[in-house]
C-alpha cells in the first residue's frame, strides 16, 4: 500500500480543523455537497453529524436504504478510531488485513470505506463527522473533504 496517501489523508485531517461549528454550519456543509454531487450528475446520501446528532441528512434520488447503512457505518467508524473511514480503510490494508474480518469489529457497525471525514474544531478535536455515499469510496471522500475546504476558506 502506498505510503504517501496514507501521509496525504492524514495531512487533510491536520489540515482541515475549523474555527466553529454550528447548526447553519452543518446545513452549508450538507448543502455544498449536495451542490457539488448535482454538477457531476451523481445521486449520493449525505449525512452531518456533529454533537451526537444528525444535523443535516439528504438522501438524493437513486439512492436506497442500503446508502444509510453505509452512512451510519462509515459515521461509526470514524467516531470510534478518529481518522477518516479512507484513512482506516487504506490503513488496514497497508497492513493486509481487512478492517470488517477482525475480531473485535462488528461489521454490521463500521465499514472502512472512503466517505466520512472528521469534523474538528481547532485545539478542541473531534466534534462530528461528514459523510458521503453512492460513488467509489474516493470520490465520497472528495466530496466531503472538498466541501469542507470550502467551509474552511469562508470562516478564515
Amino acid at each position: 500500500m502506498n505510503n504517501d496517501l496514507l501521509n496525504e489523508l492524514l495531512a487533510q485531517e491536520d489540515e482541515i480543523q475549523l474555527s466553529y461549528f454550528n447548526n447553519q454550519t452543518a446545513w452549508e456543509l450538507g448543502s455544498a455537497i449536495k451542490l457539488a454531487a448535482e454538477k457531476i450528475s451523481a445521486s449520493v446520501a449525505i449525512e452531518v453529524y456533529a454533537f451526537e446528532h444528525v444535523l443535516f441528512s439528504y438522501f438524493m434520488p437513486g439512492t436506497n436504504k442500503d446508502n444509510h447503512e453505509w452512512v451510519r457505518r462509515k459515521r461509526q467508524t470514524v467516531m470510534r478510531f478518529g481518522h477518516s473511514s479512507y484513512y482506516t480503510g487504506q490503513y488496514n490494508a497497508s497492513k493486509n488485513r481487512d478492517f470488517e474480518a477482525q475480531p473485535h469489529i462488528d461489521a454490521k457497525e463500521y465499514c472502512a470505506h472512503g466517505g466520512s471525514f472528521p469534523i474538528r474544531i481547532k485545539n478542541s478535536g473531534i466534534i462530528g463527522t461528514v459523510t458521503v455515499s453512492g460513488l467509489p469510496q474516493e470520490i465520497d471522500h472528495q466530496l466531503a473533504i472538498g466541501a469542507l475546504r470550502e467551509l474552511l476558506v469562508n470562516q478564515n
